[in-house]
């Protein structure tokens, strides 16, 4: 059996309004079957606060000095920031399994995995939905789906500056502590960059590698940024 194609674009920073915008356009484009294969885009945002569809305004405790933005995901509030790995799958569910209890529990899989080859015990905290370490909450996710094809995704605290998660009561849980794989004492990589042996590349090799475990796709690389905000702007897709 030939496995499923899973294009990975690394896009680097991206402001958050842009990214929405890019990730409704590519699950339009998948619905239509302009896009021939799912999609997974692996990003960062400046500060930002996010509201899903359950969110209460009572969760946002200090919102001054960052955007905010009202989303179609599900869940409460959250925050992305800088050393915040954001993962969007544009996922046709049509060609697994047509239900969204397992294709959250799949997303949490494919991140304790990669959390494991990263040296993290990590595991689910039944009757919430994410990844937690040891009592402490890693990695968010929060997800929209229409005619089965996934937007929105996983939001995994790498090298985040948790102080940012005091703005905000993280996921609507009273008394959540937030960490982050650095914290928690994750692979030395060479300091906070982005480069080659770097925390953040370790991280994102991880979870492409926990993709590729859990849904048994065929991981195509795309890591150029310029690529993947051209085919953005021109609203064409096309390979680089």
């Amino acid at each position: 059996m030939t496995a499923r194609v899973l294009e990975v674009i690394q896009a680097g920073v991206v402001p958050y309004g842009d990214a929405l915008a890019w990730q409704r356009d590519l699950a339009q484009a998948r619905i239509e079957r302009r896009i021939p294969h799912d999609l997974l885009l692996l990003l960062e945002h400046p500060p930002v606060v996010t509201l899903g569809r359950n969110a209460h305004d009572h969760n946002v405790l200090r919102p001054a000095g960052v955007e905010l933005f009202e989303v179609e995901r599900g869940g409460d509030v959250t925050f992305h920031g800088p050393g915040q790995l954001v993962g969007y799958p544009i996922i046709d569910l049509t060609g697994y399994k047509q239900d969204l209890h397992w294709y959250l529990r799949t997303l949490e899989q494919a991140l304790i995995g990669a959390l494991e080859t990263l040296g993290i015990p990590a595991e689910r905290n039944p009757g919430y939905t994410g990844v937690w370490t040891q009592g402490r909450k890693i990695a968010s996710i929060g997800i929209h789906v229409k005619q089965w094809v996934t937007w929105h995704g996983f939001a995994l605290n790498v090298t985040t500056d948790l102080a940012h998660f005091d703005r905000i009561v993280p996921c609507g849980i009273p008394g959540v502590e937030m960490t982050s794989i650095e914290r928690e004492g994750g692979p030395k990589g060479h300091g906070r960059g982005k480069g080659e042996g770097s925390l953040w590349n370790q991280t994102i090799a991880a979870v492409i590698q926990g993709f590729q475990r859990t849904f048994g796709v065929d991981p195509i690389l795309n890591d150029g940024p310029n690529d993947a905000l051209r085919l953005r702007r021109s609203g064409v897709w096309a390979h680089a």
